[in-house]
């Protein structure tokens, strides 16, 4: 592995606070970090890898900020079901037959196609995380982790947290500080206040943040009216759980008070266009989040509910379906949507090393090839990402100063092998 690459002439869209665009640049790499960016970069770099910007554009690597990758294993398996419907009667009951090999290969599955679409850095909540952690380490992936626990059940539930804070601890900052972790407590309607109270109180002294589904459907909010004489988000804030960094995955239907509330705790939201239409779940109101001040990042959801991990899809549907909604075309601009999926997602993670190429940021790179039909003429590169481009567009993807994919080929995983026990697997889980 090089210690030092250079990206030669290449068009660069920093995403940095001015929004500078480089017709033509460089960006050099040294180790984890980005040394330099700049027009025409001097320095000697006899010992570098050097790649040609030629026809290429390069942004920062892409971050999802909600995924539950082993899902892949359920593509297509249930479609065109209402959420609950959808669960309870059908991903719920598959994945009570997952083996731990499974969610490893399941996982696999996901990173490929996400390495390939220029992902560099995305949150899991899934079962038996060691596994996709396991995963993330071989493939270079950056990834924010969390064990998934679901109880009101005191001991199941406990057993569960026990297990979900092991995993935390264990992997922590591994792989070069690639891997971190959270905990992901799945939802309201899944873990009583009480529960989550308890939860709270046990992680106290770590301080630990959290990942849970928030306010997702119609049917969610109204549930939690009916029970507790407030929206989920208010009910959240009542237990105490915006104590914590928390991230909340959808946050469809919220209020303009739960909004301020979202604001005014710094929650991180996880925007998921794609799967929110596919489930029927609704459209969030992203505009209104933003104007409010809200941290936003885009997530794909899991590919068993949207049913791809295509982030270009997600960015342009964060865009469009504003546009649309509101009935205005000035919402979102491109410049906002490309945002959303990396400087703003990292923000949401407060992660202020991702998602910008600047010297001093973590050397996550997504190089997108221009030579192709949809994305000519060159009148506008920024537009041409958020309304044209898609994930077979990506070029080279590198992470942490790692190149993981370049030119078709995978550097890190092996793809035939994880096509063919992932196909085996899902075989068996649809049987």
């Amino acid at each position: 592995m090089f210690s030092k690459i250079l990206i030669k002439d290449a068009v660069i869209i920093t995403m940095n606070d001015s929004n500078e665009v480089y017709d033509s640049g460089d960006i050099l790499i040294e180790n984890d970090t980005i040394k330099s960016v700049g027009q025409a970069i001097e320095e000697e770099v006899n010992d570098a890898k050097i790649i040609s910007g030629k026809g290429k554009v390069v942004i920062p690597g892409l971050i999802n900020v909600h995924n539950h990758a082993a899902m892949s294993l359920f593509r297509s398996y249930a479609d065109d079901y209402p959420l609950m419907v959808w669960l309870e009667q059908k991903i719920f009951p598959a994945e009570a037959n997952l083996t731990p090999e499974d969610v490893f290969w399941g996982a696999s599955l996901a990173l490929l196609e996400m390495i390939r679409g220029g992902t560099t850095t995305y949150v899991d909540m899934y079962f038996f995380m060691n596994q996709t952690a396991q995963a993330c380490y071989e493939s270079g992936m950056r990834a924010v982790l969390s064990q998934v626990f679901i109880g009101d059940n005191a001991v199941e539930g406990f057993n569960s947290l026990n297990d979900a804070k092991d995993f935390a601890e264990s992997w922590q900052n591994s792989g070069n500080g690639r891997i971190s972790t959270i905990l992901g407590p799945h939802a309201p309607y899944t873990c009583s206040p009480d529960f989550l109270k308890k939860v709270l109180s046990k992680t106290e002294q770590s301080n630990t943040p959290i990942h849970i589904h928030l306010s997702e459907s119609r049917h969610e909010v109204q549930q939690s009216l009916e029970l507790h004489k407030k929206t989920p988000v208010a009910l959240m804030q009542e237990i105490g759980l915006f104590t914590r960094d928390v991230l909340a995955a959808h946050c469809v239907h919220v209020t303009d008070e739960d909004i301020d509330i979202l604001v005014d705790n710094q929650v991180g939201i996880a925007h998921n266009p794609g799967s929110n239409l596919k489930l029927g779940s609704g459209i969030a109101p992203l505009k209104k989040m933003l104007d409010k001040g809200a941290r936003v990042g885009l997530g794909t959801d899991g590919a068993a509910s949207n049913n791809n991990l295509d982030m270009f899809e997600e960015i342009r549907l964060a865009s469009l379906l504003q546009k649309g909604v509101n009935e205005d075309p000035t919402f979102i601009t491109a410049a906002e949507a490309l945002g959303l999926a990396t400087r703003e997602a990292a923000a949401a993670l407060k992660k202020d090393n991702l998602g910008v190429l600047s010297a001093g940021a973590k050397a996550d790179i997504a190089i997108l090839n221009f030579n192709q039909p949809h994305l000519q003429p060159h009148n506008n590169a920024l537009a041409n990402i958020v309304y044209s481009a898609c994930a077979t567009d990506v070029d080279t993807v590198i992470v942490d100063g790692r190149v993981l994919y370049e030119k078709g080929s995978f550097l890190t995983l092996d793809e035939e092998n994880i096509y063919y026990e992932a196909n085996r697997r899902a075989k068996r889980l649809r049987q």
